[in-house]
């Protein structure tokens, strides 16, 4: 499995090379590690973000693209969705199928057809609009 996971995080990071999004960096932390990501994702116009670079990991499991990555910042973020130790809360890196709690549907969750660059612009799109309903710091929903 591991095999097919590392041609497809080959062929992403192509993709990304080739035609990176807007505000967004990303790659294997070393060629020998193609599971390690870092990336590097610029705050959005218009909110508390602009104007800085955030640092953030990703780390992939073996049956990448079955589950999602798991992503964490680097750095200091204080925002609803992202926990105290920089984990990122997001619908798009949770486990495919039905959410347990009912609050998510299944087309919100990972599936297969996800993408690193469809993950980073979706955590953009957070920065800019957080989800205070499903809050990952609750001191900062209560803020937003």
């Amino acid at each position: 499995m591991a095999g097919s996971a590392l041609r497809r995080l080959m062929a992403e990071y192509k993709q990304l090379t080739l035609n990176p999004p807007e505000g967004i960096i990303a790659g294997p932390v070393s060629e020998e590690n193609f599971f390690e990501w870092e990336a590097l994702i610029t705050g959005p116009e218009g909110t508390c973000f602009e104007g800085g670079v955030f640092p953030a990991k990703l780390t992939f499991p073996a049956d990448y693209p079955l589950s999602p990555p798991k992503m964490q910042f680097t750095c200091e973020m204080y925002h609803p969705n992202i926990y105290a130790d920089g984990r990122v809360c997001i619908s798009i890196l949770h486990a495919p199928g039905e959410d347990p709690m009912g609050y998510e549907s299944s087309a919100e969750r990972w599936s297969p057809v996800q993408s690193v660059e469809k993950i980073l612009l979706s955590v953009v799109s957070m920065l800019a609009e957080p989800n205070d309903e499903s809050g990952a710091n609750v001191d900062a929903a209560k803020m937003w």
